[in-house]
């Protein structure tokens, strides 16, 4: 039996309860989930920290990709990160706990998705344009910028670990 492939999310048309100019953003977030997705109960939990040739590791990538939706996401509701957040910032890269597996970690940025594609709804477009300030060095940037760049970061590092994980598969067989 033939296997049908799915286009890709943005292809597939609008998504309900998204503003259309976040459509975008959305698709390209649920595309990142679906893209990491392949490798949901098969990905070694001993190679998830692993760094092939010294690049990030598989565990750091799904680690930033929560972390930076949730900073990004907190910057373009105009607000501050809280200490948790700066604290998930600064272990990133480091295993959680002991056995801490894929699936852990991709369950955590699925959840991340999900919060942000809630915020996307609840976005007012007529409020893209303003300004948001990013970090303790407030760098101006607009709501609409730091919601892009959650879209595109997020589609680099599932690029990056992709590539890292069929490495380290290809080098484990």
């Amino acid at each position: 039996m033939q296997k049908i492939e799915k286009p890709e999310v943005w292809l597939r048309g609008p998504l309900p309860g998204i503003p259309p100019l976040l459509q975008p953003v959305a698709h390209a977030l649920l595309q990142a989930q679906e893209e990491l997705g392949v490798f949901e109960s098969k990905f070694p939990t001993k190679l998830l920290w692993e760094k092939p040739a010294g690049i990030a590791s598989v565990g750091f990538h799904l680690q930033h990709l929560a972390g930076v939706l949730d900073r990004l996401f907190t910057y373009a509701r105009s607000e501050s990160l809280s200490e948790t957040q700066l604290a998930f910032l600064k272990a990133e890269g480091n295993e959680p706990y002991s056995g801490c597996s894929y699936n852990d970690l991709f369950h955590t940025l699925k959840e991340r998705i999900q919060l942000a594609l809630k915020q996307l709804g609840q976005t007012d477009e007529n409020s893209l344009t303003e300004i948001r300030y990013v970090g303790r060095a407030m760098i101006p940037s607009t709501q609409l910028g730091l919601l892009f760049h959650s879209a595109e970061h997020a589609q680099r590092h599932v690029g990056q670990l992709l590539v890292t994980a069929r490495i380290l598969l290809a080098g484990h067989q």
